[in-house]
């Protein structure tokens, strides 16, 4: 009966198109409304932005010791050619449910409300949550609020389940990702007297190389045994954009790039790496030509990596409802690492393949969803 249940808010979940440059304020108020009619606390959290909204939502006792049932509600864009359906209508077929954000992540949002019902009925030993949070495909926007209001509130969640598709398998760490792009403000001039101009392309250039220097630094730096492939913090120039003619020195040049860290003090040495030699190396020399020189590096996302730790109750948790005793690592990126940030132990562990996510014919399997269900019918047994 719970299968059916899932199927039908699965289908109410895919009916709103909530790609991450639209709003999800229609999808949480309606999810909201389920969670109120069966007694939850419910929150709606609205965003600056107009239209986005997170959901915070308990049933059961007061305070902390929580476990978190998370994920996000924003979809990347279906504007593939070779759909063969509606991507915003649910369809079913040879044991598979179609739809965009079926796999990636709505097959969750659909198994846990599909069991909130169990989890209002009579006494709970501790408090379940429910968090949706928006625009995690653009930078995980959402839950990096929803974290720091946690945080402020000094409310501590003991474990978080984020249901991203692992095809039901415990995920204990991923690499952080983070994205950034770098403004180099020189002086134009003409190109047959270069020391009276500041190349913009040239001091990004030598930034550039500088980051590549970075990536032998980072990989010297792995730590005995990592898991992770490559087993190593990377970084990578993605695009470069600069000049207007051959004949002019370029006054205007970016670099965007980005550095993926397996933990953060990784993450710090190569920020801080990178920021010194600006300051120190390149700016200096910039100015004394043009004082007025710059460069800026603007933060287009920083998404937190999970850290694969010893003790983790999340991943006990989670090993014991399943049957499953192993976890592994991925390299995709989800919202886990900021709830570990919280203090809170974390796992990925959600319907569907990743291989689906992001593609036209998106689908989670019947059988994923059915096993998804399972999982949250025995942590409601749990917490008797």
């Amino acid at each position: 009966m719970s299968l059916g249940i899932a199927k039908q808010h699965l289908a109410g979940l895919v009916a709103f198109p909530t790609v991450s440059h639209l709003q999800n304020r229609d999808l949480i108020d309606w999810y909201a409304e389920k969670l109120e009619s069966i007694g939850a606390r419910v929150r709606v959290l609205a965003a600056p932005e107009d239209g986005k909204a997170n959901l915070f939502a308990t049933i059961g006792p007061e305070g902390d010791d929580g476990i978190v049932l998370s994920g996000h509600t924003d979809v990347v864009p279906a504007e593939e050619a070779t759909w063969t359906s509606d991507p915003f209508r649910l369809r079913e077929a040879d044991g598979r449910l179609y739809a965009r954000g079926a796999c990636d992540m709505k097959g969750f949002l659909a198994c846990a409300l599909a069991v909130a019902p169990l989890y209002a009925q009579g006494t709970l030993r501790r408090p379940v949550h429910f968090a949706l949070t928006h625009d995690e495909e653009i930078g995980c926007l959402g839950a990096q609020d929803l974290v720091a209001l946690l945080k402020r509130e000094a409310l501590r969640p003991a474990a978080a389940i984020i249901g991203e598709p692992t095809s039901m398998r415990i995920i204990e760490g991923h690499k952080g990702c983070c994205e950034y792009t770098t403004t180099f403000h020189g002086l134009e001039g003409h190109a047959s007297d270069p020391q009276r101009g500041v190349s913009a392309i040239e001091y990004a250039t030598r930034f550039a190389a500088r980051l590549l220097d970075l990536r032998q630094e980072l990989k010297d730096r792995a730590p005995e045994g990592c898991r992770f492939e490559p087993p190593y913090s990377t970084a990578q120039v993605g695009r470069m954009e600069g000049g207007t003619a051959r004949n002019v020195i370029a006054g205007l040049a970016t670099v965007e790039w980005e550095l993926r860290a397996i933990n953060a003090a990784d993450k710090e040495h190569a920020t801080a790496t990178m920021r010194d030699y600006c300051n120190k190396i390149l700016l200096p020399a910039m100015r004394k030509i043009r004082p007025e020189a710059d460069i800026e590096t603007t933060t287009i996302g920083e998404v937190s990596g999970l850290e694969p730790l010893t003790d983790n109750e999340a991943r006990e948790i989670v090993a014991h409802l399943t049957g499953d005793d192993g976890a592994a690592l991925v390299s995709f990126g989800t919202e886990a690492g900021l709830f570990q940030s919280l203090g809170c132990s974390a796992v990925v562990c959600g319907p569907g393949s990743i291989e689906q996510a992001h593609k036209a014919n998106e689908f989670v399997e019947t059988d994923q969803l059915a096993a998804c269900l399972g999982m949250l019918e025995k942590l409601n047994a749990q917490l008797r």
